[in-house]
């Protein structure tokens, strides 16, 4: 599968679990592809997809997924796109056994899958920890048995490289569980290019590119900050981008879409969700974004190049959630002349009746929709606002307290000022509130398993 020359095109179709279901399958019938690749993860999806398993252990990976694969496998084995996706979550296995059972339905047999375990430590925690791991906090260094018993999910972010060796086997599908966003496109191209481990400018380019298209339509005119120049919202198109062996490459979009590709929309999605441009840490590499070089190729097309990078770290980071208690938000709607002093007066009447009944909270918040959610501040006040949701929430770490909260919001329909309304969705719940816990392991403790096995 080592191509020398030509280039690799890939898409792809999801930005997170919940993006467009009909994204991917726009993505197959526009034009030609490679690879389809698609993210579902991110550290909150881990805990509750960990949540998922404890109760069913045939459960635990993104079912959307494979969802998606019976909606397209047909046009994925008539066009020979391949497909890449973190949508194992913490359980790969049963997600392949779900995709067995899709393909067999619809007589694919022999189309091989391949599986990319050994990301999920939570089982290993404590043999971690007594063996001198002390898994610190990145921010604070704390220890983490301080929160060892309220723990959810572990998961390492690991290398690029086990997903490509389960390409390199003839993979059609790979799900892994909790690889990195970028490495949803790197591992094609290493399968592809024979990228080594110490190719530190095209690891960082293939990364960078990754980087570029894990967040969907948002290097293709979504949450755009010039969002007048784009047209076609309702046939917005995804991300393809065509890729050469040194690395260089084309962010483009299949022709006749909605959308817009520019060297200001590709931009944009590089700071993203960025610390230090110079130094962005991959467990494959280390990439300056600073290095890239963007230029217009053409209408929706733009090339990057001059990618540079340097060595890997010698660790992984995990990624670990743990329970830090409950929350519950609830909402009024405060309608009619003075709005906003009404609201005003239902939040203080809210607080302090809970005062009174001796009910306290860890935070608390209360928040003007229509005001000041957003901005604060920093806009100047509307001069009349007919119409305010009034947002209010807590958090503690007594569940019994939070769910007091949410019996004091109904009330105000009769014993606040008049205009409330909008109270139609019973009373708030609490609900966990996950926190959110970053580590490093020395990558010598973590051995990906990578398995390729074919439909009977």
């Amino acid at each position: 599968m080592r191509r020398e020359n030509d280039c690799v095109r890939i898409a792809n179709g999801q930005g997170f679990w919940g993006d467009s279901v009909d994204a991917p399958v726009r993505l197959l019938e526009e034009g030609p592809l490679d690879y389809l690749t698609l993210d579902y993860l991110a550290e909150v999806t881990m805990s509750i997809l960990q949540k998922q398993r404890r109760r069913d252990p045939r459960q635990g990976y993104a079912t959307d997924f494979v969802e998606l694969v019976a909606r397209i496998l047909p046009g994925l084995r008539a066009r020979g796109v391949r497909v890449v996706a973190n949508a194992g979550g913490v359980n790969p296995e049963a997600c392949r056994r779900a995709l067995v059972e899709v393909a067999r339905a619809q007589g694919a047999s022999g189309l091989r899958i391949g599986t990319v375990t050994g990301d999920d430590i939570l089982d290993r925690l404590d043999e971690l920890i007594d063996s001198g791991v002390a898994l610190a906090h990145l921010d604070d260094g704390r220890p983490l048995a301080e929160i060892r018993d309220r723990v959810l999910s572990a998961n390492v972010y690991i290398d690029s490289f086990a997903v490509a060796a389960a390409l390199a086997d003839g993979a059609q599908i790979v799900v892994s569980g909790r690889s990195t966003d970028p490495g949803l496109v790197l591992s094609p191209l290493i399968a592809e290019f024979g990228w080594r481990r110490d190719d530190w400018d095209r690891l960082a380019a293939g990364t960078l590119a990754g980087h570029v298209v894990e967040c969907g339509a948002q290097c293709t005119g979504g949450n755009f900050s010039r969002w007048w120049e784009v047209e076609g919202w309702d046939r917005l198109g995804y991300p393809v981008l065509e890729v050469e062996r040194d690395g260089s490459f084309v962010v483009t979009k299949h022709d006749g879409t909605g959308g817009l590709v520019t060297v200001d929309t590709v931009a944009e999605q590089l700071a993203y969700e960025m610390g230090d441009p110079t130094r962005y840490v991959t467990p494959d590499c280390v990439v300056d974004f600073t290095s890239a070089r963007l230029e217009q190729a053409g209408p929706d097309r733009v090339r990057v190049r001059g990618v540079r990078g340097s060595a890997a770290t010698d660790s992984y980071k995990v990624s670990i959630s743990y329970l830090a208690g409950y929350k519950a938000t609830g909402q009024l709607t405060i309608a009619g002349p003075d709005a906003l002093a009404k609201a005003r007066i239902c939040a203080a009447a809210v607080w302090g009746r809970l005062r009174r009944a001796g009910v306290g909270f860890e935070e608390t918040s209360t928040e003007f929709v229509g005001v000041d959610s957003c901005h604060g501040a920093i806009p100047p006040p509307a001069p009349v606002a007919n119409e305010v949701v009034l947002r209010l929430g807590v958090r503690d770490a007594d569940r019994e307290r939070v769910d007091r909260f949410g019996k004091e919001l109904a009330p105000l329909v009769t014993s606040g000022p008049p205009g409330v309304t909008g109270f139609a969705g019973g009373r708030p719940k609490a609900t966990e509130v996950l926190g959110f816990w970053p580590a490093l392991i020395p990558k010598r403790l973590v051995r990906p398993q990578v398995a390729v096995e074919a439909v009977p």
